[in-house]
């Protein structure tokens, strides 16, 4: 920001971000120092290239104050890009309670013993922002390999042979894939059969112990009943003799 004693100036250059044939607008912010109304006005050095809004006002004690500066549209760049164009602003201090309306050209005349102070502003040219550059085609993730033409529309060897390498690699990464799953699907529907397989003859094993021990029950009541018939017939006989 200038160091004048009344206006604080910011920027203290006029930065015009030139392209032909377009108008540019900056802006100035004007801050008062002093516990005073501070009046002010705007001059250039070429007064028909610049548009300046406003060209005189007024800032109240402690405040601030935002100046626009309009260039035409120019229908050529300087040499080097270099602008000899200056602006200069004066401000005098001025009685409190004043508007723009009551400002004259007289109270910015030193010869009449006003107390003007003047900053001059130079003008400087700068390169416009550069557009982010375009994404080339077929960079994205996951899209497919597009191939660039010449400008007579036949395919460059090279860009073919390498959209042809990606392309096949591609188509093999999407067949090994498909192959993965189908083994996994394949392994799944084994591993599902044995445990059905287990699960049965579990139950089969289950089914085979209860019926053995069931037998093993009946074969010994049998022998009891066959051992006691035959306790009797002896008996029988031996009471006989």
């Amino acid at each position: 920001m200038s160091t004048g004693e009344l206006l604080g100036i910011e920027p203290v250059e006029l930065k015009f971000p030139f392209e032909l044939k377009k108008q540019i607008s900056c802006s100035l912010q004007l801050f008062n120092k002093t516990d005073n109304y501070v009046a002010f006005k705007v001059k250039t050095t070429n007064p028909k290239k610049y548009c300046v809004r406003p060209n005189a006002g007024v800032v109240l004690p402690r405040s601030t104050c935002d100046v626009i500066v309009t260039m035409q549209a120019q229908k050529e760049a300087p040499p080097d890009m270099q602008c000899k164009d200056k602006f200069l602003l004066q401000s005098v201090k001025a009685s409190d309670g004043i508007t723009p309306k009551d400002i004259t050209t007289e109270m910015f005349n030193k010869e009449a013993g006003h107390e003007v102070e003047e900053c001059k502003l130079r003008v400087v040219y700068v390169s416009p922002p550069q557009p982010p550059s375009p994404v080339p085609e077929g960079s994205e993730e996951g899209s497919s390999p597009r191939v660039s033409l010449s400008e007579n529309g036949n395919m460059n060897g090279s860009e073919f042979s390498n959209a042809a390498r990606s392309f096949g690699e591609r188509i093999e990464s999407q067949e090994k894939t498909l192959e993965a799953k189908a083994i996994i699907s394949k392994l799944t529907e084994e591993k599902n059969n044995a445990l059905q397989q287990s699960n049965k003859l579990r139950r089969e094993l289950d089914l085979l112990r209860r019926e053995g021990n069931k037998n093993r029950g009946g074969v010994s009541f049998m022998f009891v009943i066959f051992v006691g018939l035959l306790g009797m017939v002896l008996g029988y006989l031996m009471k006989k003799t």
